[in-house]
């Protein structure tokens, strides 16, 4: 019978210093922080991009590369962040930024989601043509009118705007095009008399304020903010912006990076699909299906070895754990001593898996989820704030986060989970999430995407 271990694998941090490779061409230096507060020194050539670094993040940390990791720029006095797009140089970005700020390393599973459920992220009321006064664009060219130049689609409706120097905001019909962010002057009319230019698309990004509505008097939690390239911390210069719901402002949001970029967006999301018949040096070995620095071991033989291969990482991790379910039964029917008897491994068999997060409050699940994406089937479990013996999990649907109590049930003297009053069991929560990643059951959607954090 094979046995396999995880082992935890202490990697060197690059020391802080500009050296040149062996081509002659500069190496500068970078530090990424991960969610935990721990940082990682990695030297990277001028030319490298967004999505480079993250694949140099990846295969260093050991985690799986699915595609959602992504590098966040992050200004933690002017309480703004967005995620890097993938072709951006990463040494270009850096030198816009203050010294205070910093790059995060996190998942981001939005980040090309409206490629994919276009719908979800542009309502019908908020889209239309430049040229006509009340035309919609059918759904069914909405992309192909974002990414073709030749087009002109546009986003409209009412947003608060943070008034200058003050904590008053002013709601105004805006107008997003190609050419920049526009407000009508007079109600809803978009005559060009009636238009004025807010800001310009090609020489700003869009960021998510983070600070929480009260430091700025928001009207609404969903507050956004247009920052100048060349801005580093003069807040002046920032146009603060708020939306009436969470899908409004992602709808402005995602609109900003279409119409800035357009179809090289689309060749970003369609890199990784090209990268698997021809990897990287980056993208292999990867070690390990874990996302907090394990490794999974084949001991089998006289020596051990690392086990390269993902798939077959987590085939050993599953077989392992239903070895050790199947090896404690038996020992308990044959009347023998269990080492770990069934009941205490079903509370902490769970604890090693990448979307379990252990004591954190309600509003730091929160913050992950949000964080990561609000996507459909974004998930995370955590134990229970009111009931100790209970865990609770919490799953992003339709943009909106819920939580749903796990509670443990007693049957012939075995302990259970279940989500659904003792209608469905399961012995562990390992059984319970493979369950509901390929069952709705109770829940609003299955569950697609763990909410995680690495370990740099």
């Amino acid at each position: 019978m094979f046995m396999r271990v995880l082992l935890r694998v202490l990697l060197p941090v690059s020391p802080p210093v500009n050296v040149r490779n062996c081509t002659g061409v500069k190496q500068l230096v970078l530090k990424v922080w991960s969610e935990d507060g721990a940082g990682k020194v990695v030297e990277i050539p001028a030319d490298m991009t967004a999505r480079d670094v993250c694949q140099l993040l990846v295969y260093k940390s050991h985690c799986l590369d699915d595609n959602a990791w992504t590098l966040v720029e992050h200004h933690p006095l002017l309480g703004l962040e967005r995620c890097l797009e993938d072709h951006e140089l990463v040494v270009q970005v850096q030198a816009s930024m203050s010294s205070d700020s910093k790059f995060l390393f996190r998942k981001n599973y939005a980040k090309y989601e409206f490629f994919r459920n276009p719908l979800n992220f542009f309502p019908e009321q908020m889209v239309a043509w430049c040229q006509e006064s009340d035309g919609s664009i059918p759904q069914s060219q909405l992309l192909q009118n974002f990414l073709n130049s030749s087009s002109c689609p546009e986003i409209q409706g009412y947003l608060y705007v943070k008034e200058p120097g003050r904590k008053s905001w002013k709601k105004l019909y805006m107008f997003l095009r190609r050419s920049g962010l526009y407000y009508s002057t007079k109600g809803t009319s978009k005559e060009p008399r009636h238009l004025q230019l807010l800001s310009d698309l090609d020489e700003s990004n869009i960021f998510t304020i983070i600070t929480g509505r009260k430091l700025h008097n928001s009207p609404t939690d969903f507050q956004f903010c247009i920052k100048p390239s060349k801005v580093r911390s003069d807040c002046k210069e920032l146009k603060m912006l708020c939306a009436e719901d969470e899908q409004s402002r992602t709808c402005w949001m995602t609109a900003f990076r279409l119409l800035k970029y357009g179809i090289v967006l689309y060749q970003n999301y369609n890199v990784p699909q090209q990268r698997k018949s021809n990897p990287s040096h980056f993208s292999a070995p990867v070690r390990s299906v874990s996302e907090n620095s394990l490794v999974a071991m084949d001991f089998s033989g006289r020596t051990g070895r690392v086990i390269d291969n993902p798939v077959e990482a987590q085939s050993a991790a599953l077989e392992e754990g239903q070895t050790w379910r199947k090896r404690s039964q038996r020992m308990n029917v044959l009347g023998s001593p269990s080492p770990l008897h069934p009941s205490s491994l079903s509370t902490v068999i769970h604890r090693t898996q990448v979307w379990f997060h252990g004591r954190i409050m309600r509003e730091e699940a929160h913050k992950m989820i949000i964080q990561q994406g609000q996507v459909d089937g974004l998930f995370l479990l955590r134990d229970s704030q009111s009931n100790p013996k209970a865990f609770v999990l919490t799953l992003c649907h339709h943009q909106k986060i819920k939580h749903f109590q796990i509670l443990p049930c007693e049957e012939d003297g075995q302990v259970f989970f279940s989500l659904d009053d003792g209608a469905t069991k399961f012995t562990d929560l390992i059984h319970l999430v493979e369950f509901y990643q390929l069952n709705r059951g109770v829940l609003p959607c299955k569950l697609k995407h763990p909410c995680t954090a690495v370990a740099l």
